[in-house]
């Protein structure tokens, strides 16, 4: 029994090590401001489904917060849609197998300005007479750094105007009732 312990703690050691290491190097590249990291999100549409985009997220820094930055065509026009970041990067059966909406910290549905929201939750992108949409906003949740990070997630795009947990049912503290998902993609990390 002993021994089973002894290479589990030699083993260990150089992994902490290497814990060290990497804290202390993204200490010196915080404090150079040279950890500015990016992803990028292409969505496709579902069989049957028109709505695509592409969305831009940039960090600055460890602690700063996200820039998302999104364009979106093929919608439904002078609607809402909802749009969000959800569990999996799994779209190996289509938008269906991304899970449900992004949650690590296990709050109800909100939306992007809520204090009790998802991580993924954020909001509807507004179409316009043509069906295309643009978003840019910065969010206080979303994050590419560190175990709640949103690189290989999927974002998913939605049929339905999300109510952003305002709606008295079920459904809305869980989904918005956001509706069946249109178009997804996985968030790839493309700069850091």
């Amino acid at each position: 029994m002993a021994s089973k312990f002894l290479l589990f703690t030699m083993g260990a050691l150089p992994l902490a090590q290497l814990q060290r290491q990497q804290f202390s190097q993204n200490n010196e590249m915080a404090e150079e401001g040279n950890t500015e990291r990016q992803a990028i999100c292409i969505l496709n549409s579902e069989n049957g489904q028109t709505g695509k985009g592409i969305v831009h997220f940039i960090q600055s820094s460890l602690v700063a917060r996200t820039q998302i930055q999104g364009q979106f065509s093929g919608l439904n026009p002078n609607q809402r849609h909802g749009f969000h970041i959800h569990q999996y990067g799994n779209l190996s059966q289509g938008c269906v197998t991304a899970g449900p909406h992004y949650n690590p910290l296990n709050q109800v549905h909100g939306g992007p300005d809520s204090a009790i929201r998802h991580v993924g939750d954020l909001g509807n992108v507004q179409a316009d007479e043509s069906g295309n949409a643009k978003v840019d906003f910065i969010d206080h949740q979303v994050t590419l750094y560190g175990p709640h990070s949103v690189v290989g997630r999927a974002c998913v795009l939605h049929r339905d105007t999300d109510d952003l947990g305002t709606s008295d049912n079920e459904e809305s503290k869980k989904t918005g009732n956001a509706g069946p998902r249109i178009a997804c993609g996985i968030i790839g990390l493309s700069k850091e």
